[in-house]
């Protein structure tokens, strides 16, 4: 039987050593949640945090059956957990994401440059309460916002920048999710806007505010696209991982 646990301190030593800030959401009960079979004493635990599942401890396979609806990734922490996420779902595409480094020391100086250089017609705005409800109008948008659950909590806890043209939003970087010390960065850009530096832009406006505030701008690359955007930032490659997406019929972009 799944059991939803909140006292994730049980379960704080099978993530041990795994640095991602989803992880981090979950186990410090910012957002997100952890699932166990054995709530008294868990050897296997499940992080479910926006669409991502995070699975360690011994291989479970209740925890990966036990799959959220909808489009997830599911992230093995070893080569056991994989085999059993692809006995249980033959159809999940294996993917390699990119983990960058966690410890990024960046060029104020840089960013500020970078998030200056705006197109001519082009507006750049923080998420405010009126940009939210714009963001979840549009698939390539809803992600800055969608989970967080609700505007309030958004905007008590998650930070955005947006990018306008002629009222529209038409690139972003936001707080995928949120974690004590910062958040996971989620950007993206319509596809006829792509390749005119919106991205870099609106990704410097967001570090810089994260900066101001004490709060660290993680970054997990979906493909070398996204590792070599971020390499331009300041950040730095670590290392690859192995993901499985599944239900990929059921993603909205």
């Amino acid at each position: 039987m799944i059991h939803e646990i909140k006292d994730t301190g049980k379960v704080r030593s099978l993530f041990e050593g795994w640095e991602e800030t989803l992880i981090y959401s979950c186990l410090q009960n910012v957002m997100g949640k952890v699932y166990v079979t054995d709530p008294g004493h868990p050897k296997s635990a499940l992080a479910f945090a926006g669409c991502f599942c995070f699975y360690a401890g011994e291989p479970d396979r209740e925890l990966v059956a036990h799959k959220p609806e909808g489009f997830v990734i599911m992230v093995p922490q070893d080569e056991k957990w994989a085999a059993l996420i692809e006995s249980c779902f033959p159809d999940a595409r294996r993917v390699t994401r990119y983990a960058m480094k966690k410890d990024t020391c960046f060029d104020p100086a840089m960013l500020q440059k970078e998030a200056d250089r705006l197109p001519e017609g082009y507006e750049l705005k923080e998420i405010d309460a009126e940009i939210y409800d714009q963001c979840l109008e549009d698939p390539v948008t809803r992600d800055f916002v969608s989970s967080f659950g609700s505007k309030e909590k958004y905007l008590e806890s998650g930070r955005g920048m947006v990018i306008l043209k002629g009222g529209r939003i038409v690139s972003g970087a936001s707080s995928y999710t949120r974690y004590r010390e910062g958040i996971e960065i989620e950007v993206d850009t319509v596809e006829t806007e792509r390749r005119r530096h919106l991205a870099t832009a609106v990704c410097a406006a967001l570090i810089l505010r994260c900066l101001k505030e004490g709060l660290y701008p993680s970054w997990d690359a979906q493909n070398m696209n996204s590792v070599h955007l971020a390499e331009k930032l300041g950040y730095e490659f670590d290392h690859e991982y192995t993901a499985y997406e599944v239900d990929s019929a059921a993603r909205t972009h």
